[in-house]
């Protein structure tokens, strides 16, 4: 029986797995099908509390697999970003956290992936890569909007443009992960860190992610309008779990 290419592990912390490590995960589009179909089982699951992304075999994801060429036609390229990018929205809107835990190479969409999580917790062997110029191409996934508000505009026209490997030294220097541990040590950190992220009560952690995600276009006072809404809630939440 052939091992999926994109694994779910369904529990309290939720494991998605990229395993197509012959082409260090890149996605296909059976990928794609099944990476949607997880993330819809772990936003339903009431159980489920934290997802981990990761990747097999010494990579978090190389991108899109482009091993078949550019041969589609402008709308079928038009209708397949629309389509992947459904699932990156899916990604970015869950209403629990959610963590990268990236090794290897997180480059392309893989790049995509990984920032699109609430957190980011990489080994010191990852290499981030914008490398979608290196292919005649533009950013996709979401990194358009996720790289300048890292690390700030012009960085990101120059990440972008160039499409250079960054490593573990400057992807620390940049924030594009939380944390860098060494590889050997990478595992332990991101269960200790989901533990504690599942231990967060529900209705705080997905107030907390929307409050934050919310304030790129809110003003301040409407950021305090919506952190009393928020609160209200999640008083209400710990008033009725007590009961």
């Amino acid at each position: 029986m052939s091992v999926p290419p994109v694994r779910w592990l369904p529990g309290r912390v939720t494991r998605i797995v990229f395993d197509r490590p012959h082409v260090r995960n890149a996605l296909d589009a059976e990928s794609w099908d099944l990476l949607g179909e997880a993330l819809d089982g772990f936003a339903q699951d009431p159980g489920a509390r934290v997802l981990v992304l990761s990747g097999a075999g010494g990579a978090f994801c190389a991108g899109a697999d482009l091993s078949g060429g550019i041969n589609a036609s402008s709308g079928q390229v038009a209708a397949k970003m629309r389509e992947i990018a459904s699932i990156i929205v899916r990604l970015h809107t869950l209403p629990k956290p959610t963590l990268a835990q990236v090794d290897g190479a997180a480059v392309g969409v893989g790049m995509s992936l990984a920032l699109g999580c609430d957190l980011v917790v990489a080994s010191d062997r990852v290499r981030f890569g914008s490398v979608f110029s290196r292919h005649g191409m533009t950013p996709d996934g979401g990194l358009s909007w996720l790289l300048p508000r890292i690390v700030g505009s012009h960085k990101a026209k120059e990440l972008a443009l160039f499409g250079r490997i960054i490593e573990s030294a400057e992807a620390r220097e940049l924030g594009l992960a939380n944390l860098i541990v060494p590889a050997g040590e990478l595992e332990a950190v991101v269960g200790e860190w989901c533990e504690r992220l599942a231990a967060c009560a529900p209705a705080a952690a997905s107030g907390t992610l929307d409050l934050i995600d919310g304030a790129w276009t809110s003003t301040f006072a409407e950021a305090l309008e919506n952190e009393a809404a928020a609160q209200q809630h999640a008083v209400a939440e710990l008033r009725r779990v007590r009961r």
